[in-house]
């Protein structure tokens, strides 16, 4: 099948390039800067922006599927209207080039306007690519565990540097985190399943943990001493966000929204995927000591992921 990847150089799509590949699909990406892209040598490489209309028609030629990975979080403040702009080039885009099928990986959370921005921002994006005249499947899912994730990235230096946290009550809210291996392989798999295409599903590892949980589980596997965590009604988002500012190398446009977001309680409610595309969900510690294992050097990205497209997993 002839794919295209948008989003090719970040963390989700910098695995699924190669898993893609490995499962025999003839994948394009689309990059703003072909220089500084460093992929398998079968991706035929085109460069664009999807700020800029007209800049990437032509990696959209031909295409059958085209995989939405694009946010722009790091943007800074503004980064909702960025997002809504880029969506909608894409569907003008896409539908013009006749693609059949797109799929997007949103975010999981309950419907309202409880959400935080971040979260609301993503299921904007995803009613905005709904309008092509394709066929949109999203995945939504809660924190991706894996070297290079933002959200992993914070918790794992919370867990490795303070042994007390005073941290917003909703640290005790639920989450369901998902290994990275796992989130490629059902990408993945969403193509040789057409009766998903069209289709919105939620994905999730098997454990259900708080926020809370997650971070002192990290610290255990990295041998470190669990930190005890104090939850308090009055410490707002921006304040910690200020706070993990002083205690990690965080990014703060991009720590504010991601901890604005775990107000959210972000758990499975429908896995009806599971009956379609068979994955072998990988247990949060198990996930948490291959992200580490990739930091230190031990594994390439993506090597598991493709190892399991390869073997049917």
């Amino acid at each position: 099948m002839d794919v295209l990847v948008t989003g090719a150089t970040g963390f989700v799509g910098g695995r699924l390039v190669p898993a893609l590949v490995a499962a025999g699909h003839d994948v394009r990406v689309l990059v703003r800067d072909k220089t500084r892209y460093d992929g398998p040598d079968a991706v035929t490489v085109h460069e664009g922006d999807l700020l800029e209309p007209g800049s990437f028609d032509a990696a959209l030629d031909g295409v059958e599927t085209a995989y939405y990975l694009v946010h722009s979080m790091k943007a800074g403040a503004d980064f909702e209207q960025r997002d809504r702009a880029a969506a909608r080039n894409f569907v003008d885009a896409a539908s013009t080039a006749g693609v059949s099928r797109a799929v997007y990986l949103g975010g999981l959370g309950e419907e309202g306007e409880d959400l935080s921005r971040h979260l609301k921002s993503r299921r904007e994006v995803e009613s905005i690519l709904g309008e092509g005249s394709y066929d949109l499947t999203t995945l939504r899912a809660a924190i991706i565990i894996g070297h290079g994730s933002a959200s992993f990235e914070m918790v794992r230096q919370l867990a490795s540097r303070l042994p007390l946290m005073i941290t917003p009550r909703w640290v005790q809210n639920e989450c369901q985190p998902i290994a990275i291996d796992d989130v490629i392989s059902y990408l993945v798999g969403l193509l040789e399943h057409p009766e998903t295409a069209g289709e919105t599903y939620e994905i999730g590892g098997p454990d259900i943990l708080t926020y809370g949980e997650i971070i002192q589980q990290t610290a255990g596997v990295m041998g470190r001493i669990r930190p005890l965590i104090i939850p308090v009604p009055v410490l707002t988002p921006k304040l910690s966000s200020y706070w993990v500012g002083l205690v990690t190398d965080a990014d703060p446009a991009v720590a504010r929204p991601l901890i604005d977001g775990l107000k959210n309680a972000v758990i499975v409610r429908d896995d009806s995927i599971r009956e379609i595309i068979d994955v072998e969900l990988t247990p949060f510690k198990t996930a948490v000591e291959r992200a580490l294992a990739v930091r230190h050097g031990e594994r390439d990205p993506g090597t598991v992921a493709v190892e399991r497209v390869g073997g049917r997993a």
